[in-house]
């Protein structure tokens, strides 16, 4: 049976109440060099969104669910992306908003998301992009057996400077 539900949060898919949140979260410009978004959305490309976000992994090649608190409060997203089921893997990224992070919040939903992509998707592997300044998302991840596998120097442009990102996988262990 999936569970996308721990003790203080769940991982649901997105719906047209999510609408606010989304556009909340895309236009605030400090999450941009995430996804090298140089300009905001409008409500209706974030509605257009939405009204496709019902599409399997399969076919989207990827997959963003809700990170919410039990209260159904959205305090983040979980994103699976350049999912290739030849090869068995996926990118994976979190974003918790701040006044949410340090709670404990990321480590439920990056359990649950690892316990749904290694056993639900049966991929091999997982790989995550973390600027180096990111610590607190460094540790997180390596806390769950991510390693680093690389240095991408000077990869992303943003606050005026040039940041150096880790580039971390995780490989399935069968045992």
């Amino acid at each position: 049976m999936i569970k996308l539900k721990s003790k203080h949060v769940l991982l649901r898919a997105l719906t047209p109440e999510d609408l606010d949140f989304l556009e909340l979260v895309e236009n605030d410009e400090r999450f941009w060099y995430l996804s090298d978004t140089l300009q905001p959305f409008s409500r209706v490309v974030l509605k257009e969104y939405l009204d496709h976000s019902y599409m399997d992994i399969y076919e989207a090649k990827q997959m963003r669910l809700v990170l919410a608190l039990h209260n159904k409060q959205p305090i983040g997203f979980i994103d699976l992306y350049d999912f290739d089921p030849k090869n068995k893997r996926a990118g994976l990224g979190i974003l918790i908003l701040e006044n949410y992070q340090s709670r404990g919040y990321g480590t439920e939903a990056l359990e649950l998301m690892l316990d749904y992509a290694f056993d639900v998707l049966d991929l091999h592997q997982l790989f995550a992009s973390i600027i180096e300044q990111n610590t607190r998302s460094l540790k997180l991840f390596q806390s769950f057996g991510f390693e680093i596998v690389g240095l991408k120097k000077d990869w992303r442009f943003n606050d005026g400077d040039f940041q150096s990102e880790y580039l971390l996988q995780k490989i399935k262990h069968v045992h």
